[in-house]
């Protein structure tokens, strides 16, 4: 009989070693092509010009190609077919940098309906982004959340991106982002903001970033020439298409310095690095101008420091005697490269010790009841080294933080990398009263018994 399975013949294949003579060895891709502009559309952002309720504004990066600024908008619908969209006319500007030239654009879409989902995309007539969505804020004060970002700065590719992912995770349904400055590290660096608009991808496209200037978006053009001045990085303004309601006449300022209303909270965006007494008389006109229950205020440089050496008296001299006089419920801020988080300490900081900075012994005053927050959300690290006036704190701990707004409370929670509950507080309104504090949290983050590292300068 003969089978129906003839047998196969074996076929010995010769396996080369990996990393063999034959083989070229890998080269870095190089930041040039990684993060060159093309002619559709990329670095997709939304931000806010006007009001959230019934405006919204993009803006968007392409190569020298893209020379005109379209955008279409629509309510956004079930179906595509059924979607009737507008077309809407932006401006566009050619822009310099180390990727070589490119065309920034912005369109601000206004005449929008509060509280409604829209669908737009954006390019040049020809070369469109995907359809994307949007929602304005309501008219009232009705429960919203936002995440609050530290310094990204270092490493944003390798290992900011999980933050940040692991934060739109947890908070998908999120308003905005809110980052308190040091996005990046190099302010003139075009490859290290095509990693920022990297971590969060189509995220900023659809959640507006609400962003403070740092330190770091400030540097020399020139950077041999050390008698050269900081300037805001030449990206930030190109790049974000922000509110210009800040000081008059403060060109040094503009869309840096800024607030926004959005569902029944004032957000004040203050630029820590410069012109701070111009900002401290602006900043009372705008909270006694403040027609909401609650006020947030983020910059970067904190007002109270979790080290002895990067204390910033002058900034606590001009603007918490305006941040107590209104009561301001929340203070967000970056820059220490730690957590710390204010609270009622009593008996743990007292007038005249040694350790702590004039002015400390009443980080946290409950015939106030203004929170103050440092935080850090990339992997570059500092020692906490004056964290008596802090109930919370951290070190070697990426964070984001989730803040709801629900009528007469705000939820606050801190969250590390992956996602575990490292710090959590409610604030709620009281009548005629400050607000009352409720802590709940576990214990602190601490580095063991050993060597402190150097913190350095910024």
């Amino acid at each position: 009989m003969t089978s129906r399975f003839a047998p196969l013949p074996i076929v010995l294949l010769a396996v080369l070693p990996l990393g063999s003579a034959h083989e070229a060895p890998p080269v870095a891709y190089p930041e040039k092509a990684m993060h060159a502009p093309r002619p559709l559309p990329d670095r997709v952002v939304l931000t806010w010009r006007g009001d959230p309720a019934t405006s919204q504004a993009v803006t968007w990066r392409t190569d020298t190609s893209g020379r005109v600024a379209k955008a279409e908008i629509a309510v956004a619908a079930e179906q595509a077919r059924d979607l009737q969209p507008t077309t809407v006319a932006g401006a566009s500007a050619p822009f310099t940098s180390s990727l070589g030239e490119a065309h920034y654009h912005s369109v601000e879409f206004t005449g929008l309906t509060p509280d409604t989902l829209y669908a737009y995309r954006v390019g040049d007539g020809v070369n469109w982004s995907e359809w994307l969505h949007f929602r304005t804020a309501s008219r009232e004060a009705r429960r919203f959340s936002f995440i609050y970002f530290g310094d990204a700065q270092n490493d944003i590719r390798a290992h900011w991106s999980r933050v940040f992912r692991e934060a739109f995770r947890e908070a998908p349904r999120a308003a905005f982002t809110l980052h308190a400055g040091d996005l990046v590290s190099n302010a003139h660096n075009d490859a290290q903001w095509g990693e920022w608009f990297g971590a969060p991808a189509w995220v900023n496209a659809t959640i507006p970033v609400v962003p403070a200037a740092g330190n770091h978006e400030h540097a020399r053009i020139d950077e041999v020439n050390s008698l050269a001045p900081r300037v805001l990085s030449r990206n930030w303004r190109p790049q974000f298409t922000l509110p210009e309601n800040g000081p008059a006449g403060e060109a040094e300022l503009v869309e840096t310095c800024y607030h926004l209303d959005y569902q029944g909270v004032r957000i004040v965006v203050l630029n820590s690095n410069v012109k701070q007494a111009e900002q401290a008389a602006w900043l009372r006109a705008v909270l006694q101008g403040n027609p909401h229950r609650w006020a947030i205020l983020t910059f970067h440089h904190p007002i109270f420091s979790p080290a002895r050496n990067r204390d910033n008296p002058k900034l606590r001299e001009l603007w918490k005697p305006v941040i107590d006089e209104f009561k301001v419920d929340l203070v967000l801020t970056g820059h220490d490269h730690t957590y710390a988080r204010s609270g009622d300490v009593s008996g743990r900081v007292r007038v005249g010790d040694t350790n702590v900075p004039k002015g400390y012994n009443q980080v946290y005053d409950p015939a106030i009841g203004t929170v103050y927050v440092v935080s850090v959300s990339g992997p570059k690290m500092y020692d906490i080294t004056n964290s008596s006036w802090a109930v919370r704190a951290a070190e070697d701990t990426q964070l984001f933080q989730t803040i709801t707004v629900d009528g007469d409370e705000l939820r606050f929670e801190a969250r590390t990398a992956t996602n575990r509950l490292y710090d959590a507080f409610t604030l709620r309104k009281r009548a005629g009263r400050p607000n009352e504090l409720i802590e709940t949290f576990a214990s602190e983050r601490r580095r063991p018994p050993g060597p402190k590292k150097k913190a350095e300068e910024n």
